[in-house]
């Protein structure tokens, strides 16, 4: 009989498909265990699969008497509460560097897309505007990529892959981490230092209590009205009512926004911005990716039910 497994996440069934056929999952479908099973169903699962940005309340931890492993689908594991975990000596797991390169050309795709004004030049060919020989604002040159000063804030993995993809672009690259890297890029020693300097400020830290709202109002203003944002890491990091503050009042030119403070984001005054491209945090959202992702959780729960360390431990 194979090891029962708590999905405790909102996940698409395909997404769990390779998982199921080596554990039994009991899938909750983003509500609280207790809620979808009964505290004897839940009294023996020793080990759940969580995506590493949704908060896991004491309360649920309280449910799992037995849990012994949390493993997040995905880099981040920013919703585990690790002052609990290591009450409870419950390990903790993730999927590290497993969809950099996909979130990499995600944040590469949301840089072009808003500097070069993507969406309403799509917009243009599509209502007879530039057929019809109509006068846009929009369509007025604006800078390229040649030359122009990359910022990149956090040099993990992804960051890592995002200053090599822009280095590629002829741009010049320099970052702000907490650390020095031993990496081909200029180190600046201060957020605000690296958004004072940068034409494009890439957000690609770890999200968390240090790093919650960092890029705010003083920051945008730094960056300033040739300035562009593109974040993919976590929507925490950016004071979001802030930014929309600096992209209505000309503070800075224009966003490219995988992540929000809220997820699912709905409808609202960010949205209704023509100098902001959006997408629904699909950084990590390809084949390789979750084919990758998959392989870790499977390697962490296999090491788990084996009794030895986590393949993948966080930290």
């Amino acid at each position: 009989m194979s090891h029962q497994v708590l999905i405790y996440s909102r996940f698409p069934k395909a997404q769990m498909v390779r998982i199921g056929e080596r554990y039994d999952l009991l899938d909750g479908k983003g509500k609280p265990p207790i809620e979808t099973f009964s505290a004897e169903q839940l009294k023996p699962i020793r080990a759940m699969i969580t995506a590493g940005g949704q908060v896991i309340p004491p309360a649920v931890l309280d449910s799992l008497p037995s849990l012994g492993a949390i493993i997040c689908y995905g880099t981040g594991y920013d919703g585990v509460d690790f002052a609990e975990t290591k009450k409870r000596n419950i390990a903790v797991g993730h999927s590290p560097a497993a969809n950099a390169a996909s979130v990499a050309d995600l944040a590469m795709t949301l840089m072009l897309a808003t500097t070069r004004r993507l969406i309403p030049a799509d917009e243009y060919v599509r209502s007879g505007g530039w057929s019809g020989a109509q006068p846009s604002p929009s369509m007025r040159p604006g800078p390229g990529m040649t030359g122009r000063k990359v910022g990149v804030y956090g040099m993990g993995e992804i960051g890592r892959k995002i200053a090599a993809r822009c280095a590629a672009f002829e741009t010049e690259v320099a970052y702000y981490s907490r650390s020095r890297h031993d990496v081909p890029y200029a180190y600046h020693a201060s957020l605000a230092s690296l958004a004072e300097w940068s034409d494009i400020l890439m957000v690609a830290v770890r999200a968390g209590a240090d790093t919650q709202h960092a890029v705010d109002a003083d920051i945008l203003k730094k960056l300033g009205p040739q300035g562009t944002i593109v974040n993919i890491s976590r929507g925490s990091v950016i004071d979001q009512k802030a930014l929309v503050a600096a992209l209505e009042s000309s503070v800075v030119a224009g966003a490219g926004l995988d992540v929000y403070e809220k997820e699912p984001h709905a409808p609202d005054a960010l949205t209704k911005l023509p100098n902001v491209v959006l997408t629904p945090h699909i950084g990590g959202h390809t084949i390789e990716s979750h084919i990758a992702m998959q392989d870790c959780v499977m390697a962490n729960l296999d090491a788990f039910f084996a009794g030895k360390q986590l393949r993948y431990p966080v930290g």
